[in-house]
C-alpha cells in the first residue's frame, strides 16, 4: 500500500506542480516514513521530500507537523505544495508570527500545518499554562458533556504531538537546542528604571582586568576579588534590593555584560526604538523575545529605549525534551553526518545518506587569510569586481548585519550595485532571492540566504559557471559553512565557492589563545612557504573546540532537563 500511495503521490505532484519526484527523494521521503533523519544534499529537493511522508501520515488521519526554520519558508514550502495536498481532499494550515489564537487552532485543525520550530514550541508551552493539571484526556472528554462555555479544549492551540516533519533537523534539533524556551509575562515594576540606571552606572566605575574578567567563549562575566569589593562600597549605602549583596553582584555582571557582551547590529537591532533580538541561527529579528533576568531592560537603558517591563518566567522547555515526545519524529538536512551520534543518542533517529540524483560540479576555491580584518574586507571587494566583470551572480555571506552593512559601504564607494538582506533590510527577501541568481547580481547576506534558500539560475548564467559564493567568516559550526556553500553547484549545476578568513574574526579571538594568534600573524605577514597550513590549522581548531563546547552546552542541558524530569516525575509536570 506505501509503495502504491507514494506512486500515486509522484503522479499527483507531476501534473500539478510540474515536479515529478525523483527515484532518490522517493528514497527520502521512505527513511521518513520509517522515522529517521534523509540526509540529502542541498539543492536535491527536500521540501518535495516532504510531500510523501506528509501524505501518507495525514490520509492515515494522523495531524501533520511540517517544521521548518523560519515564517518565509514555511509560507513558501506551504503555497508551493498546496495544490498537490489538494489532490487528495487534505487540507493545509500555516502559523506564522502575527496570527492570534483563532488563526493558529483553524491552522492546526487543518491536516496538514506548515509552522517553524519556535512558533510551534510556544504554541506548546501556552497550552501547557491553559491545561494546568488538567491534561488528561478522559478530563478533556469528560468537560464536553458538560455546559460550560469557557471549555479548556476551546482555548488550545495544537491538538497534540502526533507526526513530525523537520526540515533543516540538525539546525533545529541541534544547534537551536542549546537555550531553552522560556514563556514569559511583564511584570510592571515602578522602581526599576532607577535600578537598572544605577547598575549600569555602578557597572561604567569597574576596571577590565583589574575588576572583572570577560569569558568571551561562555558569554560571561566573572567578577575578580577587588570588583566585589568594589561593588560592596558602592551599594553598602544604597537600600532596597542593593542590600542584598548576592544580588546586587548579579545585577552588576548583567550590566556588564550588556555593555561588553551584547553588541548593536551584531546580537540585537534597535528598530522603532525598541531593542529588538537577532537569531544567531537564521539571522532573523524575533520582535517578540527577550533576554531574562533584567539584561533585556538594561541594554533597553543602554540604547536610550524607553524601558520595557521585566519578565516573569511562567514556563520552559528544551528542545530535546519537547521534539522527543512526538509519537513520530523524522527530518531531513544536509549535513546531518557530523552529529548522527548526538541524534541518536537524544532522539533515537538514525541518520541515512540519499544519493544526489545529478553529480555535484561545486567547485571549492583556495580559502585566503589575512592577519586583520580590514585587509580581508578590501581583497573581498577586490575580488567581488574580478568575478562580477565575468557576469556570473555572486553571494557573499557574512555573520552579523553589522558586517553586511559595512561591506555594502565599501561596494557603493566603489560605484557596484547591489542587493542587501539582513535583519534591517528583510521586506524583500522573496524578491531579492529570486534575483540574486541573475547575470551579474552582487547579494549580500546574513544567514538568511543559508538554509532552505533556492537560487534559480538561467541556463546562460550556468554556462557562465553559475553562482559564485563567498564566505566572509567561520561559523562555529562547520555544517552552517556547508549550508551557505549549498547555496550554489545545486541539481547538477555549475557553482563555485570560497572564504575569507581574518585572525582577527569572532572565532579566532574567543577560540584561539592570544600568544597563538600572535605568532600566526608573524608567519603569515612574513609570507613563508607554510604560512597557509599553518593557519588553516588554527582555523580548524578554533572550530573544533567551538562545536565540541557547544556539544558540551546541549549534552548538559540534556541531563539537566532528564534529571528534572525524574525529579518531578510523581507530579505529573515538568515543565
Amino acid at each position: 500500500l506505501l509503495y502504491e500511495t507514494f506512486a500515486l503521490i509522484r503522479e499527483v505532484s507531476g501534473r500539478q506542480i510540474n515536479m515529478r519526484h525523483y527515484d532518490v527523494q522517493l528514497m527520502g521521503g521512505w527513511v521518513m516514513i520509517k522515522g529517521q533523519i534523509a540526509q540529502m544534499q542541498t539543492g536535491e529537493g527536500k521540501t518535495l521530500v516532504a510531500t510523501l511522508p506528509a501524505c501518507v501520515a495525514a490520509m492515515s488521519g494522523m495531524p501533520v507537523h511540517v517544521i521548518t526554520v523560519n515564517d518565509y519558508l514555511v509560507e513558501r514550502d506551504a503555497q508551493l505544495m498546496t495544490p498537490i495536498y489538494h489532490q487528495f481532499g487534505l487540507t493545509v494550515g500555516i502559523i506564522t508570527e502575527d496570527m492570534d489564537l483563532e488563526a493558529r487552532q483553524a491552522s492546526y485543525a487543518c491536516d496538514i500545518t506548515y509552522c517553524s520550530n519556535k512558533q510551534l514550541t510556544f504554541d506548546y508551552l501556552k497550552d501547557k499554562q491553559v491545561l494546568g493539571r488538567n491534561n488528561s484526556n478522559l478530563q478533556l472528554q469528560l468537560e464536553k458533556l458538560g455546559s460550560n462555555e469557557n471549555l479548556i479544549a476551546s482555548r488550545l492551540h495544537l491538538r497534540g504531538l502526533c507526526f513530525a516533519i523537520v526540515d533543516e533537523a540538525d539546525s533545529v534539533l541541534v544547534d537551536e537546542s542549546r537555550t531553552p524556551l522560556i514563556l514569559s509575562r511583564e511584570v510592571k515594576s515602578s522602581d526599576q528604571q532607577n535600578m537598572y540606571e544605577k547598575a549600569l552606572e555602578i557597572a561604567a566605575k569597574l576596571r577590565l582586568s583589574d575588576d572583572f574578567i570577560i569569558d568571551q567563549r561562555n558569554r560571561m562575566i566573572d567578577l575578580t576579588l577587588c570588583g566585589s569589593e568594589l561593588i560592596e562600597q558602592e551599594t553598602q549605602r544604597l537600600s532596597g534590593v542593593w542590600s542584598a549583596k548576592k544580588y546586587a553582584q548579579e545585577m552588576i555582571v548583567q550590566a556588564l555584560s550588556a555593555k561588553y557582551l551584547f553588541l548593536k547590529d551584531v546580537h540585537y537591532l534597535v528598530k522603532d526604538d525598541k531593542v529588538v533580538i537577532v537569531d544567531e541561527f537564521t539571522g532573523r529579528v524575533m520582535p517578540d523575545r527577550s533576554w531574562e533576568a533584567g539584561l533585556h531592560q538594561l541594554i533597553e537603558i543602554k540604547e536610550g529605549c524607553e524601558i520595557s517591563g521585566q519578565k516573569e518566567t511562567l514556563a520552559k522547555i528544551s528542545y530535546q525534551t519537547f521534539f522527543r515526545r512526538y509519537l513520530h519524529l523524522s527530518g531531513m538536512t544536509g549535513t546531518a553526518k557530523e552529529i548522527a551520534s548526538e541524534l541518536f543518542s537524544v532522539y533515537q533517529l538514525m541518520v541515512i545518506d540519499i544519493p544526489t540524483h545529478k553529480p555535484v560540479l561545486r567547485q571549492q576555491l583556495k580559502t585566503r587569510y589575512f592577519s586583520i580584518q580590514e585587509n580581508k574586507w578590501q581583497s573581498v571587494l577586490q575580488r567581488i569586481k574580478v568575478i562580477h566583470n565575468t557576469g556570473r551572480p555572486i553571494l557573499v555571506g557574512t555573520r552579523s548585519v553589522e558586517a553586511s552593512e559595512y561591506l555594502a559601504h565599501l561596494l557603493s564607494v566603489a560605484g557596484l550595485n547591489f542587493n542587501l538582506l539582513n535583519a534591517r533590510h528583510d521586506e524583500n527577501e522573496a524578491e531579492i532571492i529570486k534575483l540574486a541568481g541573475a547575470d551579474s547580481c552582487i547579494t549580500l547576506a546574513t544567514n538568511m540566504a543559508g538554509r532552505g534558500t533556492d537560487i534559480g539560475l538561467s541556463a546562460e548564467v550556468n554556462e557562465m559557471g553559475g553562482l559564485h559564493v563567498i564566505a566572509t567568516e567561520c561559523h562555529e559550526s562547520k555544517r552552517i559553512d556547508q549550508q551557505l556553500f549549498g547555496r550554489c553547484g545545486r541539481q547538477g549545476n555549475q557553482g563555485s565557492y570560497e572564504m575569507y578568513l581574518s585572525l582577527d574574526d569572532e572565532i579566532s579571538n574567543k577560540y584561539t589563545a592570544d600568544f597563538i594568534q600572535f605568532f600566526c600573524q608573524k608567519i603569515l605577514n612574513s609570507h613563508l612557504p607554510g604560512a597557509r597550513f599553518f593557519t588553516k590549522g588554527v582555523f580548524s581548531w578554533a572550530q573544533y573546540r567551538a562545536q565540541a563546547h557547544n556539544a558540551a552546552i546541549r549534552a548538559n542541558l540534556f541531563k539537566m532537563d532528564s534529571k528534572r524530569g525524574d525529579m518531578l516525575a510523581f507530579s505529573g509536570r515538568s515543565d
